[in-house]
């Protein structure tokens, strides 16, 4: 994905739904074989069905974990950087959502943009000035490194776009400072994967006819916060993988 020009995209969808499947890697496999006949792939994907790709996200947290807490709006709010692969552009992130309402803005620059963040002030001529100076004025900083492959597939209902990822091979890493190690990490679910299925509003019966096939069930499933317990911090800390 390298050769990207800076971009800052936003994008509010309204009842938009996600729900997440923490499933044995084996079953993950049976259904992207199923999702591979029944959607098409990213535009993005990479590999010998073009649908594959390396993820690292670093996640943004306060001193007193106010977003593990979800305290007031950091229980609504969320910052992280993502990079694909070794691409040489990185995504400044904020996702934002309510029962009722997603609103996203994500940001494209340069790799070595990451140096920019570490620095006291926002820079108003930056195309990342929004991100830095929103996670200066939050008290954010990064905290863990994610990373996984994935694999996704996309496709359409009455309601609107849908998209089916698979996310296996995760790992996570304890990062305060600015940097992507891809690939690298203590292991997370081992012999297991996270599927999420995206649609908005209602269900889609293609999305219907694969929880009924498989016979699976949906649970709220935390990279983050698994991340965060696979490091194991204190107790009140530790995540409690209930919580999306």
């Amino acid at each position: 994905m390298a050769g990207h020009p800076v971009f800052d995209r936003r994008e509010t969808r309204s009842h938009a739904r996600e729900i997440k499947f923490l499933l044995a890697a084996d079953m993950g496999q049976q259904i992207q074989d199923w999702a591979r006949s029944m959607l098409e792939p990213d535009p993005s994907g990479v590999g010998p069905c073009g649908d594959q790709y390396a993820t690292t996200s670093l996640y943004y947290e306060t001193p007193g974990f106010d977003v593990f807490h979800q305290k007031e709006s950091y229980g609504r709010a969320k910052y992280r950087i993502r990079r694909y692969g070794l691409d040489e552009y990185i995504f400044l992130e904020r996702k934002f959502r309510t029962d009722r309402l997603l609103a996203k803005r994500r940001t494209s620059v340069p790799l070595e943009g990451l140096e920019r963040l570490g620095e006291p002030a926002a820079d108003p001529s930056w195309a990342g000035y929004w991100f830095h100076r929103r996670v200066l004025t939050r008290g954010l900083k990064p905290l863990v490194q994610v990373s996984y492959e994935r694999t996704a597939r996309l496709g359409s209902a009455p309601t609107g776009p849908i998209r089916l990822t698979i996310g296996t091979n995760l790992r996570v890493l304890p990062l305060p400072d600015r940097a992507f190690l891809p690939g690298t990490g203590l292991p997370l679910v081992e012999g297991k994967c996270i599927l999420e299925l995206k649609y908005v509003q209602d269900l889609p019966a293609l999305f219907k006819q694969l929880i009924e096939r498989y016979a699976i069930s949906p649970g709220r499933v935390s990279k983050y916060r698994l991340g965060l317990g696979a490091l194991d911090y204190s107790p009140s800390l530790r995540p409690d993988t209930s919580h999306a």
